[in-house]
């Protein structure tokens, strides 16, 4: 008897291929909000804002490069450009933020510098908006447009239910996954075995238990706000790639979206970070995909919700300990 066609298997693994790809630029966003939660206990709302910022310095350095259309230099280094100087002015508007807005702030009371945060963020979208105006910027994908290459496209499998026929997986969300793997390793191994990585991981379990050691911690947390600032500046250049458009706005949903994962994966925690990001992402997707897209925010800040109420601590992290 042939069984009812109710599952589409290309939609399905297309999904899960959108989901991770969306997932990995949450994951870099959400590696932000732990790695300054996990040193200040800070949640720094402004990061979404930077992530904005990223995405205008690499359609910037498109545009100094003769534009999307007719790049003056082949297509590998243009990328390359665009990531560091994306990832660098975030790093050094990380920097900034945290000497300025943060620093006079840090032993007020924890609504202090709550605030503060939120008027950066309003300060960075209204930056922006007066220097760019409202339109969308577009990034074309140049290259990375409609003519993909196809690069996944496997035969059927033995279930006849399950049968996936042609897949489609651009060059553009390869070099996503490809990026963020690298950037994941990369700040792993830097927290694990650099020196700075230690003094990290002392400064986020006692900030004055380290500064009684020698640990220079104004240093500390001013390198942690580069390193995440750097991460949200690859992720805005790699939201203009996947989608080709840019605006003023586009921070503020994807903040909420990479302070979700943080939360879900366990806040203060690199691999629950991407956990969560990747975990979102696929939410997003397959809510998207299967209920439409007015269900998938709504989906998303309702695992957000969940995961509160069943687990406040998160998927991979561990309950704050009390000092007494």
């Amino acid at each position: 008897m042939d069984l009812p066609l109710a599952f589409n298997s290309e939609l399905f693994v297309q999904l899960l291929v959108n989901g991770i790809t969306l997932g990995s630029l949450y994951g870099l966003i959400a590696l932000g909000y732990s790695m300054v939660y996990g040193i200040l206990k800070l949640l720094n709302f402004a990061h979404g804002d930077v992530y904005m910022i990223g995405a205008f310095v690499g359609y910037g350095v498109l545009t100094l490069l003769g534009g999307p259309l007719s790049p003056n230099i082949a297509i590998a280094p243009l990328i390359v450009l665009m990531f560091l100087a994306a990832m660098l002015a975030c790093g050094a508007l990380g920097v900034v933020i945290e000497r300025f807005a943060y620093r006079p702030l840090r032993d007020a009371p924890r609504i202090a510098p709550l605030i503060s945060a939120l008027g950066v963020s309003f300060f960075l979208q209204n930056s922006a908006l007066l220097l760019f105006g409202a339109q969308f910027r577009s990034y074309d994908s140049f290259v990375l447009g409609s003519k993909n290459p196809e690069f996944f496209e496997p035969g059927p499998l033995t279930d006849p239910v399950f049968v996936v026929k042609h897949v489609n997986i651009q060059l553009v969300q390869v070099i996503v996954l490809a990026t963020t793997a690298s950037l994941m390793v990369a700040l792993t191994l830097l927290v694990a075995k650099t020196r700075i990585g230690k003094a990290m991981r002392a400064t986020s379990y006692d900030r004055e238990g380290a500064a009684m050691m020698g640990i220079d911690t104004d240093r500390v947390i001013a390198s942690t706000f580069f390193m995440g600032s750097l991460l949200a500046g690859a992720a805005g250049v790699m939201f203009g790639l996947l989608f080709s458009q840019v605006f003023h706005f586009m921070g503020f949903l994807a903040g909420l979206k990479g302070f979700t994962a943080a939360v879900v994966g366990g806040i203060g925690s690199i691999p629950g970070a991407m956990l969560g990001g990747l975990l979102v992402g696929l939410a997003e997707a397959f809510a998207a995909g299967y209920l439409g897209g007015r269900w998938a925010d709504l989906t998303v800040f309702g695992i957000l919700i969940l995961v509160l109420l069943v687990r406040p601590s998160g998927l991979l992290g561990t309950r704050a300990i009390q000092k007494v």
